[in-house]
């Protein structure tokens, strides 16, 4: 969900998404509508917009995962009103200077353009406002707090705000027991809005911050910050820096501490095959899973909506471009879980409304998510096509667990607490409450 840049507020982006829809409108007029014009048995296309290279080049490969596997599992269930769906990878780099561009370049050649997916924090505030005027409904993997107060019809979210995971971060080394924090984040757009919220929250719960490092994530060595951290004598280092810049710090750190790691807490973009092999290629792969811990949003590991997650997403190991280490870390991953939700939401909501057009089917998805009195309870794409084909009311429940949409299409759940095992295999230790997470906000 991260970049490489100072983090911009949306106002600040103004000026260059109107230069954007300007482009976009020139390039293709009609590109809003678009899903709801292909003609009965043409195929749809559901977009991955997300970084596919640079640093946080991991996060395109995760979504794709939860792409695969739904479109897939979609189309063996008989399609969406006579159409079969398919998956595009928009690589932004990470960086919005990139994203703009590759976004308006994606609705002049997608004719068949469905639904988004992806937009991390690293591009949202850029790229969220030219999708949303052409009418094209995405489910976002963002944490930045601006979407929690503005409102855009075509903007869906199933992930919390970046703040609740620092609280999430604090509430764990408060369960460890930890007196003293450092704080290693990246220089990029999405980690560097853990910072404050952590900062404040720290405090609150009376942990000392031993030290406060930003990792540049095009440096090739952190051993000034190591060493900072090393001399702060930290219980713990709470962190994001993703690509290669974490587990060097890791690296760097046992390698000027006698030997010897410090315990991590990450946030959730931590659980991804990626972070992990990199990770223990660092420091070892038992040495790493020994003393870390992530937070992450609770997610079913049973049950019929796992059964049929699991099964959709494992069936596509080793057809995924640019996925990488142990498969089935991606069932913990958030967006392995959460935009699978999504994308079957939307489907559902296209059957629901009968169009494939987002202006159409967008309303459906809050009243599918959400449910109403007396609705059928479904698990996958094909239960709840079927339930819908019955003339029946339903309401979609997926590994990420039951939605509760609000006015600005955001629904999050509750924490859990995530550890490695030395092969990979993500393990739940623990779950953070709510009151928790209360006791630590502003």
């Amino acid at each position: 969900m991260k970049s490489r840049t100072k983090s911009p507020t949306l106002a600040a982006v103004g000026l260059a998404a109107v230069v954007a829809l300007s482009l976009a409108a020139c390039a293709s007029s009609s590109s809003g509508g678009t899903g709801g014009k292909g003609a009965t048995g043409s195929t749809l296309t559901i977009a991955d917009v997300a970084p596919f290279s640079g640093p946080d080049a991991a996060l395109g490969p995760t979504y794709l995962a939860s792409c695969y596997g739904a479109t897939t599992a979609i189309n063996n269930a008989g399609g969406v009103l006579g159409h079969k769906l398919t998956c595009k990878s928009v690589d932004t780099r990470g960086d919005p200077a990139d994203a703009v561009p590759a976004v308006n370049q994606m609705f002049a050649t997608t004719s068949s353009l469905a639904l988004v997916i992806g937009c991390t924090s690293d591009e949202a505030a850029s790229v969220v406002p030219i999708i949303n005027s052409h009418k094209m409904a995405m489910f976002c993997m963002t944490g930045q707090s601006e979407f929690d107060h503005l409102h855009f019809p075509y903007f869906y979210r199933l992930v919390p705000p970046d703040l609740e995971e620092s609280y999430a971060m604090v509430a764990i080394a408060q369960e460890m027991h930890y007196s003293r924090i450092a704080l290693a984040f990246g220089n990029d757009i999405g980690s560097q809005t853990f910072i404050q919220p952590a900062i404040a929250a720290l405090k609150k719960a009376g942990i000392a911050l031993t030290t406060n490092q930003t990792l540049d994530l095009s440096a090739t060595t952190f051993r000034t910050e190591a060493e900072a951290i090393i001399q702060s004598h930290p219980d713990a280092i709470m962190t994001e820096a993703l690509g290669s810049a974490d587990p060097t710090l890791f690296s760097e750190i046992k390698e000027l501490n006698g030997g010897k790691m410090i315990p991590i807490i990450g946030t959730s973009a931590a659980i991804s095959p990626p972070f992990f092999k990199a990770s223990a290629a660092a420091v070892g792969a038992s040495a790493f899973a020994t003393d870390f811990r992530a937070d992450n949003l609770v997610t079913e590991s049973s049950g019929p909506a796992y059964q049929a997650f699991s099964k959709a997403l494992l069936a596509e190991q080793g057809k995924v471009p640019g996925a990488t280490g142990n498969f089935t870390t991606y069932l913990s991953a958030p967006g392995g879980v959460h935009l699978y939700d999504g994308i079957n939401l939307a489907a559902l909501a296209m059957i629901m409304s009968k169009s494939t057009s987002p202006g159409r089917y967008g309303p459906d998805i809050i009243k599918i998510g959400n449910g109403v009195p007396g609705a059928t309870v479904v698990y996958s794409f094909a239960q709840g096509a079927a339930a819908l084909k019955a003339g029946k009311a339903i309401r979609y429940e997926g590994p990420g667990g039951p939605t509760s949409f609000d006015g600005y299409h955001d629904s999050t759940g509750i924490f859990q607490v995530d550890t490695y095992s030395s092969s990979g295999t993500v393990n739940v230790v623990g779950n953070l409450t709510a009151a928790q997470l209360r006791a630590l906000a502003g």
